[in-house]
């Protein structure tokens, strides 16, 4: 679970850089209305958000992920009465 949730949140931050350059441009179009001081705030601030946002979705999608891996994939639950290794059903 903690190799998937890093994985995930790799490739979420990956779309979070993408997301960033969106969210600054974005953040540089509303803070024109404020002047050039407003487009450099706005575009720092829509750049970090968007990071932000895509590193924290991409690690709780593959913590999830993880999850259902070592739930039903692999063979990690063990009975304790007779030691038997099985997935559980999906």
């Amino acid at each position: 679970m903690k190799i998937a949730a890093a994985v995930g949140a790799v490739g979420g931050a990956a779309r979070g850089v993408s997301a960033a350059l969106a969210g600054g441009q974005a953040g540089a179009a509303i803070g024109a209305l404020a002047g050039p001081v407003g487009i450099t705030i706005g575009a720092a601030s829509g750049a970090i958000l968007g990071g932000l946002v895509g590193g924290v979705g991409g690690c709780a999608l593959g913590a999830q992920l993880g999850d259902k891996l070592a739930r039903h994939v692999l063979s990690n639950n063990l009975c304790l009465a007779c030691g038997n290794r099985f997935n559980l059903p999906v």
